[in-house]
């Protein structure tokens, strides 16, 4: 038996659980705290130190990227992930300007979009029924 026959593909279930905690991490980046009519996150807040905020957002960000690999996400979807990625890493080094960019591009949260459209697997809240307890 070759090593990609060994290869067993995670299952829907384990899918979901790993897109929900992407998820979870691409909203705090991009849309966890608002002011009446704007949704931001903690890129937008880590843009604003000098000279490391904008590295330091990229290290999550590089995270979503790894996991789609992981997740086995085909080439196509990764170099559109890693496109939006570097967009906002560009848009970011433009002092305050990116920042005000930022809110509005919310790549993380279009990365894991991406992929759940890829795996078609709707967000959680989708997933449960209208009889569901949360």
């Amino acid at each position: 038996m070759t090593q990609a026959e060994a290869v067993i593909p995670p299952s829907q279930e384990a899918l979901a659980r790993r897109l929900d905690r992407l998820d979870r991490l691409a909203t705090s980046l991009d849309s966890r705290f608002g002011v009446p009519g704007i949704r931001f996150g903690l890129d937008v807040l880590l843009g604003l130190i000098p000279g490391i905020g904008d590295a330091a957002a990229l290290g999550p960000a590089a995270y979503i990227l790894l996991e789609a690999h992981r997740m086995g996400a085909p080439p196509r979807v990764t170099l559109r992930m890693a496109a939006h990625t570097a967009l906002d890493w560009l848009v970011d080094s433009v002092p305050l300007l990116g920042d005000l960019l930022d809110i509005w591009l919310k790549s993380n949260q279009r990365n894991v979009a991406l992929l759940r459209e890829h795996f078609q697997i709707p967000p959680a809240t989708e997933q449960r029924g209208p009889n569901s307890v949360s």
